[in-house]
């Protein structure tokens, strides 16, 4: 992580992790929890990191889109909130600033920088990392033109690419998996624990290869009934998983608990009570669900985000050219962006200049009326108000220029401003 970057306050940064540049044991310990985003972010900008923000926490990346901010300010804050070091931090951070943050911002709408190439999840957890940022009352102009920008890049990469073509999704790679350890479901009970949009799209995948049964445990009841009258399954209560965990040869678990759900010691108990035979299990979750020390055990087949990498990676060449078309699309919008936040960085001095215009012709105007009061001749008056603003408007650029007599940008410029190669 360049530390130029770090040390300076900048007009727009993203300081951030992901799947590429941390394990799992450190993103689950960054991971930001959906109900407590608005008071992150709250925090973030009282701190004053940044003037504006907006956190991006998923299981494969948690982000921080700042406006106005410095980044190693952001890179301590991020580490006080969760109670780590930022040495424990820095090694797997990256910051990037201006051009190379709104593409980022771009790359990431549009699936590029996802571990499953194209997949198009990312879109909806970055317009609900939005919407948590409006609510928190962080999203200023600048994030709120950037990620509405990014929506409308994401767009057209998916229309005029073939970016999303045969996306090896986390779900598919599951089902995979598991028919190593299961050539067929016909025999197979299947448990799915949460009831968010990965599970599912699990139980989609799952379904179609026609388990024995199928059952959603959840801690929000109607949440799981949903589910389990889609797929024609069983509605379970979480708080007795324990009870019922055993009955059930494939776990997909993907909740947005903060602890672990399943730990070492509930497992050995069911795979007593299966009388060892094989469980395939699945953790979606960052942080996880199931603790890590059940890899560990007999008989126990634990895969995590980070095990279906490889399997999920499968098929990129075949949309080689595809991410070359989404790419050169993506830089003609950075281009546009960055001539956005140029002009408006340029908005306080245009303001400064009308008003001190204003203000010269508010004096001659009031001049000149005092001049017809007193009875003088209107022409004459009128014509010296036009010399007065001329005079007084002109002042600044002719003293440069007698000032710089030799300085060919000066000139170069005033001949510009004023379009004198037209004459």
């Amino acid at each position: 992580m360049s530390a130029s970057v770090l040390d300076h306050r900048l007009p727009l940064f993203t300081l951030g992790l992901n799947y590429a540049s941390a394990p799992l044991a450190v993103r689950e310990r960054v991971a930001f929890a959906g109900e407590h985003l608005q008071h992150a972010l709250g925090e973030l900008t009282r701190q004053r990191p940044a003037k504006e923000a907006a956190i991006l926490s998923t299981c494969n990346r948690t982000e921080l889109y700042c406006v106005d901010g410095q980044p190693r300010q952001a890179l301590e804050w991020l580490s006080d909130y969760h109670r780590l070091s930022a040495r424990e931090l820095h090694d797997h951070v990256y910051a990037l600033a201006g051009d190379e943050s709104v593409r980022h911002a771009f790359r990431v709408a549009s699936g590029l920088d996802s571990m499953v190439l194209g997949e198009p999840q990312i879109l909806g957890q970055m317009k609900d990392a939005v919407r948590s940022a409006e609510a928190a009352g962080t999203l200023g102009s600048t994030l709120h033109k950037l990620f509405q920008r990014s929506f409308a890049v994401a767009k057209e990469v998916r229309s005029n690419t073939e970016i999303g073509a045969n996306v090896v999704s986390m779900a598919a790679a599951a089902v995979k998996l598991a028919m190593r350890i299961f050539p067929g479901f016909s025999d197979q009970k299947v448990l799915f624990i949460g009831a968010g949009d990965m599970i599912e799209l699990c139980a989609t995948h799952f379904c179609a290869q026609h388990p024995r049964a199928v059952a959603f445990a959840n801690r929000t009841p109607e949440r799981a009934d949903h589910l389990a009258q889609r797929f024609e399954g069983e509605a379970l209560p979480l708080a007795r998983l324990p009870e019922f965990l055993h009955q059930y040869d494939i776990v997909v678990s993907s909740t947005a608990s903060s602890l672990p759900i399943i730990g070492k010691g509930i497992m050995e108990r069911t795979i007593r009570a299966r009388r060892h035979r094989p469980v395939f299990m699945v953790d979606l979750a960052v942080p996880r669900d199931i603790e890590p020390e059940v890899a560990a055990l007999d008989d126990v087949f634990l895969y995590t985000v980070d095990d279906l990498a490889e399997l999920v990676r499968e098929g990129v060449d075949a949309r080689q050219s595809a991410v070359e078309q989404a790419e050169a699309i993506i830089e003609m919008q950075v281009g546009s962006f960055m001539h956005w936040m140029a002009a408006r960085g340029n908005v306080p001095l245009i303001k400064a200049l009308r008003e001190t215009a204003e203000d010269t012709r508010k004096a001659e105007v009031e001049r000149a009326v005092k001049l017809l009061a007193r009875g003088d001749d209107p022409h004459a008056v009128l014509e010296a108000l036009s010399h007065g603003l001329t005079n007084k408007l002109l002042h600044g650029p002719t003293q440069a220029l007698n000032r710089g007599e030799e300085d060919d940008s000066l000139r170069q410029l005033v001949t510009r401003l004023f379009h004198l190669d037209r004459r």
